[in-house]
């Protein structure tokens, strides 16, 4: 599904990666992202008893820490190659993130079968993602053979973690994928509704900056035109003399 979505809006991924200063800046993210699953993926080595998946989250958080080097590389290679000027801040993350990664899953609260679910699921929207956005950098060989690199090794992640699930809980690996695609969903819920609020935020200060401000500042000046200008005497009342000891 997410797949199919990233496809359709094809011409904006394109969009998106076509600012040189908004693409190194995206891939360097990606690194970042990519070194936090490795360490994330080496910790799930340390806490399982099963060898031959501590084996495997070994090689995948090896992969993993490749990946961000690459991404690293290239985005640094990218930028240094660009000219001093000012570009813009918009990166669009939400609409074109890369690897999630685990920062949505504490690992060390996790049995291997929801871990392996988790992991699958990941992977499997990544290498749709990655799919979309090599095709997008047909104008960067370069980083069109990065993502072609490293779309081989989560094509690999995302077949081993999905048989990897089915052997540790051949009776609920359904169950264990619905819940983890379900976590997936709510956490992208979250993601979308804290982006359209900041939008939102954004709308109403603007608002109140340009329109409420003015507006008030003007009603302010037209109700002091109607204040006579110096001191104004008022005759005394028969109440001001009257002592409160009375």
């Amino acid at each position: 599904m997410v797949a199919d979505l990233d496809w359709w809006l094809f011409r904006l991924h394109r969009w998106i990666w076509s600012d040189a200063h908004r693409r190194a800046r995206k891939l360097l993210r990606f690194g970042e992202t990519e070194a936090d699953g490795g360490r994330d993926l080496a910790r799930a080595s340390e806490l399982t008893n099963d060898s031959r998946l501590r084996r495997l989250y070994l090689r995948h958080a090896q992969d993993e820490h490749r990946h961000a080097n690459m991404f690293r590389h290239r985005g640094a290679a990218v930028l240094l190659a660009l000219p001093t000027r000012a570009s813009s801040t918009f990166e669009a993350n939400w609409l074109a993130p890369g690897e999630r990664g685990l920062d949505d899953l504490g690992v060390d609260q996790q049995a291997d079968d929801t871990l392996l679910a988790f992991l699958h699921l990941s992977e499997r929207a990544a290498a749709g993602r990655f799919k979309v956005y090599e095709k997008a950098l047909s104008f960067d060989p370069s980083t069109q053979k990065l993502f072609a690199d490293i779309l081989r090794d989560e094509e690999f992640h995302m077949d081993y973690t999905r048989r990897e699930l089915v052997r540790v809980s051949p009776k609920k690996h359904g169950w264990r994928l619905f819940s983890a695609r379900a976590h997936r969903l709510w956490k992208g819920y979250l993601r979308v509704a804290t982006a359209l609020a900041s939008v939102m935020g954004g709308l109403v200060l603007l608002v109140q900056y340009f329109v409420v401000l003015p507006l008030f500042a003007l009603l302010t000046k037209l109700a002091a035109r109607r204040e006579p200008d110096g001191w104004v005497v008022r005759p005394p009342s028969r109440s001001s003399f009257i002592s409160q000891y009375e």
